[in-house]
């Protein structure tokens, strides 16, 4: 693709890994977990690309090159002019893996375990998965005020162990640690229509579930990047209509979804856009309870979803 640009490490050439890493960003620096990834001893079995979806930032794309040039994993960094989105993104870097599996991990992640590169490597060998999501912790994020509701509302439903994600496995699946066998992704790509925030991951799950298992294993990495309540609320914004857009393809997997639900109850209640914005307020009120504030903020997401199912 015109407009991009490509730095190799010494590595790099001539490699035959087994799993490619394929970490996406924008904005967010992806260099310490390039560097965590490469104190694993993995005998050329596994190589790391990281995908710069148009941040336009030199600075870090230097930073970025310099991390993948230190680790003695072959090592790929790969600038693109503009961006994408998150799903064509995704899709555009899936095109420079060499490796049999496919391991999507967000910049904002750091293993939780020192082995976390051969657990995945030791599945692939006794299992050799279709699919596989590890789940993600907040095992080593910061403690800080201004997260404290994305902690309790991650913890809350997000960071589950494997027996409860199991239950509904196309659920509960992220982008952000995701093991997926290179002819899986080549017959179910993500479905570049979905813009913004949100659900174009879960939506990628429910149609390649109708093909092949998908496995839930407890192999962890900590979400690093909590965001503020504001932050909360514009992303639920953003996503209602990816939302609607799940809720009409997939409607018989969707409406078992408490979201779904509490957004079609939602919606015979009159008056939306006028008591709206106070579910918002509640939600963004610091001095509020925190379980009065994460309630809140699920109920103001069910009611933005509300307008589009």
């Amino acid at each position: 693709m015109s407009g991009e640009t490509h730095f190799e490490n010494a590595a790099w050439a001539g490699a035959e890994p087994m799993l490619s890493v394929l970490i996406p960003y924008l904005r967010d620096d992806p260099s310490a977990l390039v560097a965590n990834l490469g104190r694993e001893t993995l005998a050329g079995e596994v190589e790391v690309i990281a995908y710069d979806d148009g941040t336009g930032d030199a600075a870090l794309a230097g930073r970025v090159e310099a991390a993948v040039r230190a680790i003695p994993l072959p090592g790929l960094a790969v600038g693109a002019s503009r961006n994408l989105g998150r799903a064509k993104g995704r899709n555009r870097l899936a095109r420079f893996a060499r490796g049999r599996w496919l391991l999507f991990l967000d910049a904002d992640m750091a293993p939780d375990s020192s082995t976390f590169l051969r657990a995945w490597l030791d599945l692939i060998a006794a299992q050799a998965p279709a699919v596989a999501f590890g789940g993600f912790s907040l095992a080593q994020a910061p403690q800080r005020a201004d997260h404290a509701l994305h902690r309790r509302m991650a913890l809350a439903s997000d960071c589950a162990p494997a027996a409860v994600r199991a239950r509904t496995p196309e659920k509960s699946v992220f982008t952000s640690n995701l093991l997926v066998r290179r002819d899986v992704f080549e017959a179910n790509g993500f479905d570049e229509s979905f813009t913004g925030w949100g659900w174009e991951d879960v939506e990628w799950a429910m149609r390649v579930a109708a093909r092949h298992p998908i496995r839930h294993v407890d192999n962890t990495a900590t979400h690093l990047g909590l965001d503020a309540a504001a932050t909360i609320a514009a992303k639920f914004e953003q996503s209602a209509g990816n939302f609607a857009r799940v809720a009409a393809q997939h409607r018989e997997i969707v409406e078992r979804y408490p979201s779904y639900r509490a957004a079609r109850l939602l919606k015979r209640v009159p008056f939306r856009p006028a008591w709206r914005p106070a579910l918002k307020a509640v939600a963004l009120a610091e001095a509020a309870p925190l379980s009065a504030r994460a309630f809140a903020m699920r109920l103001y997401r069910a009611a933005l979803y509300a307008e589009a199912v």
